[in-house]
Order: structure tokens, then C-alpha cells, then sequence
């Protein structure tokens, strides 16, 4: 039996780079579209401020199943991904998926962004500058290369930082918006991951034709995106469905049950859904919006990939399989 591996951050970030995590997460799309992966359920937990999650997926023909799982409180998170093998059920690696979540995360605004913005966009407006803002700035900037990106927060010093920080990475027109319209003029593409509660992208401030990428609102609580947004949508697509069903209280409100008036999940597609079709935006589109709720079978695209490359380059501290001791089953 082979000893599994420890995959640390450290060699995730040798392993891969951001537009390869794009490839992956696109050929693990395109797998699910065929029905060769399986995608988990999101579940999550809540207490006070904070979230427990848990995603997971089986890739039974590439030979691996496995989770993620990840607590977000208000003194940090360790996110850990287990594979194991699909046929034996034995412990294959622990990736530690600080990168690789930003990775995943970032990503699949770039596979989104690539089938559903315009061709030529190249003005993108980035609400919110969180850890998550600087990988959904080069997501977009991988598939469709950047001219401008008007940057907001509340925050002014939060602005002026994470442009900094931006502006030693790439070389981009950076711009600060004092507010979220400022920030949304007619600007083709949109990103928004913030912690909101309440809903800041209205109709009105979107301009015609334009692509959003709604990341942050991956809670019930939370909320990006007005209801007006989707009156105007040409296409509304997630990642994971089911998920969003439970937890987008946005998209819930615009699709809601079926049962009322305007309101029908058939109007909703994957993101795997468009990869197989082969659609992309049309000259008749409107605004298109993909909601990112975080699935597994992102997450295991991407570590199926590190395990192999790690395997390959002899990389990763081997730990000892799990043994089997019998409980003590009196006093």
C-alpha cells in the first residue's frame, strides 16, 4: 500500500500557476458535463460570525474521491483538501488549499469570464479588495488581457493598498472609484467579492452587454447583486446549482421555487452546461452573471492535478496510511 503525501503550500505555489488552474478547472468542467465527475453537496454550519464548510466530488475515472473542508472565523481558517483513492477508499494526500482555494476561486471567474464577456473587453471593475480581490483581478486578466481596473471599497486606505500591491504585479491602469457607480460606468465586466449583507450592484449602474462575476455572497446572509440585475440578465450561470439553490438568498430571490410568477430554475445553467454546449455570449446579450459558490469538483481538479505533479517531481512529505485499532468497548 503506498504511503500517502503532505502537500504543503509551499509546493502547491512551485506546482501551479493561476492560468494553469484554469486549464484544470475547465477540463474538470467539461468532465462533469459528460458525467464522468460527481459533485458533492456544499454543507455548511454556522455560529456567532463564523462558517464551517465542507465540498467534496469523486473523479471514480481518474481514480480519486475527496473533500474539502475549511472554517472561516473571525481568527482565520485552515483549509485542508483530502484525496483518497477511489477504488481502495486509502488515503492518497492532504493538500494544504490556502493557494490552491485562491486558485479556485480566482479561477473559475477566468473560465467564466472567458466563455461569457465579451471578446474585447478589456475594462474590468473589481468591488471589494479582500484576499481573494488579487487572484480574481488576474483571473480575468489571464482570458481577457486588462487595459483597466477600477478598484472600490469602502475603505479609502484599503484602495490605496491593494492598488499598490496590484500595481507591482501587473502592469495595468489602475484606477480608485470612490464609490460603486463611479466604479461601474460603462465598464464591460464586473467582480464582485466582498462580505456584504446588503445589495450594492443595482440595473441602472450596470452598463448594456456587461459580464459580472458575483463571488462573494456564498452565504444565506449575504448579498451582492440588487433583484433588478436579474430582471435584466440574458444569462444567469453558477457553478454548482444545488448550492445555490440552498445558500444564494440572491438567486433564490430571483429564481426562487418555480411556483411563483417569472420565477424558474430552468432559466439557470452550470457553467459545465455552457462549456459542453459550446455557446458563448451572443450579440444579443444583455447583462450575463455567473454566481460562484465554491464546488468540488473545482476544488478536485485542481488537487488531482497538484497530486499527480507532486508524484511526478518527487515532492510532498511522505506520512504514514492510517491503521485500523479496535476500539475499547468496556471500562
Amino acid at each position: 500500500m503506498a504511503e500517502p503525501i503532505w502537500i504543503s503550500e509551499k509546493n502547491v505555489v512551485e506546482l501551479m500557476n493561476l492560468p494553469e488552474a484554469i486549464e484544470a478547472l475547465e477540463k474538470g468542467l467539461a468532465l462533469e458535463a459528460n458525467g464522468e465527475t460527481q459533485n458533492m453537496v456544499k454543507t455548511h454550519v454556522a455560529w456567532d460570525h463564523n462558517n464551517l464548510h465542507a465540498i467534496g466530488a469523486a473523479y471514480p475515472g481518474e481514480g480519486f474521491v475527496g473533500t474539502k473542508t475549511w472554517a472561516h472565523t473571525s481568527g482565520g481558517a485552515c483549509p485542508l483538501l483530502i484525496l483518497f483513492d477511489a477504488q481502495t477508499g486509502q488515503l492518497v494526500a492532504i493538500i494544504e488549499a490556502f493557494a490552491l482555494g485562491q486558485m479556485r476561486t480566482g479561477g473559475i471567474s477566468g473560465v467564466a469570464t472567458k466563455w461569457l464577456a465579451p471578446e474585447k473587453a478589456d475594462v474590468l471593475a473589481l468591488i471589494g479588495t479582500g484576499k481573494q480581490a488579487l487572484a480574481q483581478l488576474a483571473a480575468v486578466h489571464a482570458v481577457r488581457p486588462l487595459r483597466q481596473v477600477r478598484v472600490f471599497s469602502p475603505r479609502a486606505e484599503s484602495r490605496r493598498a491593494f492598488i499598490e500591491k496590484a500595481g507591482e504585479r501587473f502592469d495595468i491602469d489602475l484606477v480608485e472609484s470612490t464609490s460603486v457607480e463611479h466604479a461601474l460606468e460603462g465598464v464591460p465586466m464586473i467582480t464582485t467579492v466582498t462580505r456584504a449583507t446588503q445589495a450594492f450592484v443595482h440595473a441602472a449602474d450596470v452598463a448594456p452587454g456587461a459580464h459580472i462575476n458575483a463571488v462573494g455572497a456564498i452565504t444565506g446572509e449575504r448579498e451582492e447583486l440588487a433583484q433588478d440585475v436579474f430582471a435584466r440578465c440574458s444569462r444567469a450561470v453558477v457553478d454548482d446549482p444545488a448550492a445555490a439553490q440552498r445558500l444564494s438568498s440572491e438567486f433564490i430571490q430571483a429564481f426562487g421555487t418555480g411556483n411563483r410568477s417569472g420565477h424558474d430554475w430552468s432559466r439557470v445553467s452550470s457553467l459545465s452546461k455552457v462549456i459542453a454546449s459550446g455557446r458563448r455570449r451572443e450579440a444579443g446579450d444583455d447583462i450575463t452573471v455567473f454566481k460562484a459558490m465554491g464546488m468540488g469538483v473545482s476544488d478536485l481538479a485542481l488537487g488531482i492535478e497538484l497530486y499527480r505533479r507532486a508524484t511526478a517531481r518527487g515532492m510532498g512529505q511522505m506520512i504514514p496510511q492510517p491503521q485500523r485499532s479496535m476500539p475499547r468497548l468496556t471500562r
